[in-house]
């Protein structure tokens, strides 16, 4: 399983997006965070403005919900042609039918595990999701600092999920880099999120190769 690199647009320029998202054309997905203010200190963008990037990019569209009630507004999102949604442990009532829902509905379902929450409590249904994230910064904002004693929750997750057989991905939020990248691929990571590491670098798509460079060089299948 290849390295895919998604980068946030929480770092682009809201006011130039379509020529944020262009200038990322190289990369694997385009990260989205939905922030409801409530769920999260923050408040970012909603359904017109991710059916918009879901028009204008052709990159696969991940929407990361870090928002209260997800098990009514994830199929939205799916509607509006989201590749992926990924919704919090601590958000969902019926995280299972949830993920049934997206995947009837074409969309890959993915789980979002904060820094403070084990990732133990999903191994039952682990096999319902086809992508982890696990946040190494709390989630909200962008440009926090990497938290590496996260990536014994990572090694916990890949190993889980090589002992079972599971084609489940492990991404990664926050802090991610190319001085960070071997550390979260050689964890067992294979979908890397970065956001000012991209949007902050002279050229996004020259940072979107060296992540990936560095991730597959330390990234064991």
């Amino acid at each position: 399983m290849s390295i895919a690199i998604a980068p946030s647009i929480l770092s682009a320029d809201f006011c130039n997006l379509e020529r944020d998202l262009k200038a990322i054309s190289n990369a694997d997905l385009v990260h989205v965070d939905v922030m409801d203010h409530h769920f999260v200190p923050n408040l970012t963008l909603g359904e017109p403005i991710v059916g918009r990037i879901c028009q204008v990019t052709d990159l696969p569209v991940d929407v990361h919900l870090m928002i209260e009630d997800p098990d009514r507004w994830a199929p939205e999102y799916a509607k509006l042609g989201a590749a992926s949604v990924s919704f919090h442990m601590g958000a969902t009532h019926a995280p299972v039918r949830l993920a049934r829902q997206l995947r009837d509905m074409g969309c890959k379902a993915c789980f979002a595990v904060r820094p403070a929450e084990p990732v133990e409590p999903i191994f039952d249904i682990l096999d319902e999701f086809d992508m982890i994230l696990v946040m190494t910064v709390e989630p909200g904002f962008g440009g926090q600092k990497f938290l590496d004693n996260q990536m014994a929750k990572v090694r916990r997750l890949r190993d889980e999920i090589t002992r079972r057989g599971l084609k489940t991905r492990i991404q990664v939020d926050g802090g991610v880099s190319p001085k960070t990248a071997h550390i979260v691929a050689e964890a067992g990571a294979d979908v890397l999120v970065a956001g000012s590491a991209v949007y902050g670098a002279e050229s996004p798509a020259q940072a979107i190769d060296d992540i990936r460079a560095k991730a597959e060089a330390a990234y064991k299948d």
